[in-house]
């Protein structure tokens, strides 16, 4: 059974969806992706794994790097399993590119190159946004592409973390507006 409830964030409404011992969604409301993992049969019910997540938003909001992570649980190829464990570890306030990824996947498995839209399919995928920091990916060159809970959502975030984006930039046209 999956459960959802809401969180009311400094950015938006968010929606929570659990299993009932973790989280399995954190979605800024009307995002891309938005709920795309839930079932028909999804309550919307509190469940205690939901105190513990609002508990780290709380903390993360209020410009505070989280000293923990609820239960989260992923239903996903290894190949997005892999992307996701490297998006846990880029540490808070901090930038990696999707290049960067591809080339840390492809030195893991022995292979000469990975592909960076491979890995891109794979991060606008997370259906734990925040938790699983996919803000925290750039496009080469600070481009801020490709996050479902937009650009100046992403911004916003990194700016929270403060993330040095001097750097970053928003681009004027291409499939991350």
């Amino acid at each position: 059974m999956q459960y959802t409830t809401h969180y009311a964030s400094p950015l938006g409404t968010i929606t929570l969806a659990s299993d009932g011992n973790a989280v399995i969604g954190l979605w800024f409301d009307g995002q891309k992706h938005d709920r795309s993992i839930l079932t028909p049969e999804c309550q919307e019910l509190y469940v205690p794994v939901f105190a513990e997540a609002a508990e780290w938003l709380d903390c993360y909001f209020a410009g505070c790097e989280p000293d923990f992570t609820p239960a989260l649980a992923l239903d996903c190829s290894t190949f997005r399993h892999e992307v996701m464990e490297i998006l846990m570890r880029i540490p808070y306030g901090q930038v990696t590119t999707y290049g960067e990824i591809a080339k840390e996947i492809a030195r893991k498995r022995g292979l000469q190159n990975m592909s960076a839209q491979a890995v891109g399919g794979a991060v606008g995928w997370n259906p734990i946004s925040l938790m699983i920091p996919c803000h925290r990916v750039v496009g080469t060159g600070g481009s801020l592409t490709g996050y479902g809970g937009g650009i100046q959502r992403k911004l916003a975030l990194l700016k929270l973390e403060k993330a040095d984006t001097a750097a970053l930039f928003i681009p004027k046209k291409g499939t991350a507006l």
